[in-house]
């Protein structure tokens, strides 16, 4: 979902801008009382609704991340600018892996989450919007990436 927000962070209006898109238009205002962070691979990648960035920081910090993966895509977002500034603020690699949220994804899509699960800096955190359609998806890919089963994939 894309808003009129241009993303720039750095004027006047930008900052409070960003968060009332992120908040109203992008519904982070659910997100502010509810998150759904659960383990895939534990103590390497951890799953989880689009983070404010007051709670990526207090993620960050907790599970000792060093990637992000943000599996909506770069959008216009006021959620999207904001938390691609806290990754950036706290030297987190910021990776944009864009699955659909309905329908089977993309083969090189795929492809290039299991790349990434490769080369990665773990401990690494995943997140679409609400945690649950691309989120359970990428998390059962990276289970299955890590040696996991079909059963172990299932149950995300």
């Amino acid at each position: 979902m894309d808003s009129s927000l241009d993303g720039d962070l750095s004027t006047t209006k930008g900052r409070p801008v960003a968060w009332i898109d992120s908040l109203f238009v992008d519904h982070a205002v659910f997100r502010l009382i509810w998150s759904n962070l659960a383990p895939v691979v534990p103590g390497k990648i951890y799953r989880c609704n689009h983070p404010t960035a007051p709670r990526l920081r207090r993620m960050a910090r907790r599970l000792g991340l060093r990637t992000v993966i943000n599996l909506r895509g770069k959008t216009q977002s006021g959620s999207d600018a904001l938390s691609r500034e806290a990754a950036q603020d706290l030297g987190l690699e910021f990776h944009d892996v864009a699955l659909e949220s309905r329908g089977a994804p993309q083969p090189d899509r795929i492809m290039r989450l299991y790349n990434l699960y490769l080369s990665m800096p773990t401990p690494a955190i995943m997140h679409c919007k609400s945690g649950a359609d691309r989120a359970g998806l990428a998390s059962g890919l990276m289970v299955m990436f890590a040696g996991g089963t079909s059963t172990d994939a299932l149950r995300h």
